[in-house]
C-alpha cells in the first residue's frame, strides 16, 4: 500500500451542514477515482467511511466533517495509486462542489 492521499476541504456549513451535503451526495465520491463505483458507505460519529472499487482495486477512505473543513484520507492500492495527483485534484473539486 502506497502513502495514503489526504486533503482538507474547507466549508462554511457547520457539522450538520456539512455532514447532511455529503451524506446527499456521497455516490458522486466514486467519480473521482477513474472507473470507480461506490461498494459500502457507513458513519462513525462525524466521520463517513466508504469503499470503492477501481481497476479491480478496494479504495477505503474516511472524510472526517469537522466545523470549518473536511479532512479526507484515502488509502490507494498501488496500481491505483498511479493517479494519485489526479484523485486528489478530483476530490478536492468534487467536494468543494457538493459543500457549496
Amino acid at each position: 500500500m502506497t502513502d495514503p492521499i489526504t486533503i482538507d476541504i474547507p466549508h462554511k456549513l457547520g457539522l450538520e451542514g456539512a455532514r447532511a451535503k455529503l451524506e446527499s451526495g456521497v455516490g458522486q465520491i466514486a467519480g473521482v477515482i477513474p472507473g470507480g463505483s461506490m461498494k459500502s458507505h457507513h458513519w462513525e460519529g462525524n466521520t463517513l467511511h466508504f469503499e470503492l472499487e477501481a481497476l479491480g482495486q478496494r479504495v477505503a477512505a474516511e472524510l472526517e466533517v469537522l466545523d470549518t473543513r473536511i479532512h479526507a484520507i484515502v488509502a490507494l492500492p498501488p496500481m491505483v495509486a498511479l493517479f494519485a495527483s489526479k484523485i486528489k485534484s478530483a476530490l478536492g473539486q468534487v467536494g468543494a462542489k457538493l459543500l457549496r
